[in-house]
């Protein structure tokens, strides 16, 4: 094993791990440069073979191309991020479907009895948002995939996001998105990673 890297156990090539992971990063500048519902198409037939719980898939995904609907959003999004919001290809909302039981008999047949456990179970909105925070992740990766760089966002007001784009009270606001290829000066310097020591342990 002498002289075997990292990159060596790993089943992807070289290049298509720093594209992935290595030499990904998250973007705050982006080119004019559209992001076409083809390529969206494109990313989500390839994460959607993420696992969720119950093969449930609560992530719902609500694209903002309008300027309409951007000015909608903004007011909701904090300071430090709204321009680059208001200047990005494409912004998504990232949200849970607190429902998401009611397609089970259809995503997860050979248990029946799963959409109506759910439907009175407590636990259900908190499955959704978990499931989807793992989509979320998925989608992330795609987006790299697709050679389009992403600008994941916390910092707005997810109630507020909520009550204005889903009024019908089954879908959560999670995260914020903006989508794009990277711009002059899209990342800042790498910051640190935790070793691999530092985080696996052996029983």
């Amino acid at each position: 094993m002498s002289g075997v890297t990292t990159a060596d156990l790993l089943a992807l090539d070289r290049a298509a791990q720093d594209l992935l992971f290595r030499a990904a990063r998250t973007a705050n500048t982006f080119t004019d440069e559209p992001v076409t519902d083809a390529q969206v198409a494109a990313i989500h037939d390839l994460v959607r073979y993420g696992p969720t719980a119950y093969n449930g898939q609560p992530l719902r995904v609500l694209l903002l191309r309008t300027a309409a609907a951007r000015a909608r959003l903004l007011p909701y999004v904090s300071s430090s991020n709204r321009a680059k919001t208001a200047s990005a290809p494409l912004v998504a909302v990232l949200a849970a479907d607190l429902d998401f039981h009611e397609r089970l008999p259809e995503l997860y047949p050979h248990r029946p009895q799963a959409r109506d456990w759910l439907s009175d179970s407590p636990s259900r909105a908190e499955q959704a948002r978990f499931s989807a925070t793992l989509q979320i992740g998925y989608l992330l990766v795609g987006v790299r995939a697709a050679g389009l760089a992403a600008g994941p966002m916390a910092g707005f007001d997810a109630a507020g996001v909520t009550r204005e784009f889903f009024s019908d009270g089954r879908h959560e606001a999670l995260l914020l998105l903006n989508l794009g290829h990277p711009g002059p000066d899209a990342w800042e310097r790498r910051l640190p990673r935790l070793s691999t020591e530092e985080v696996v342990w052996t029983l």
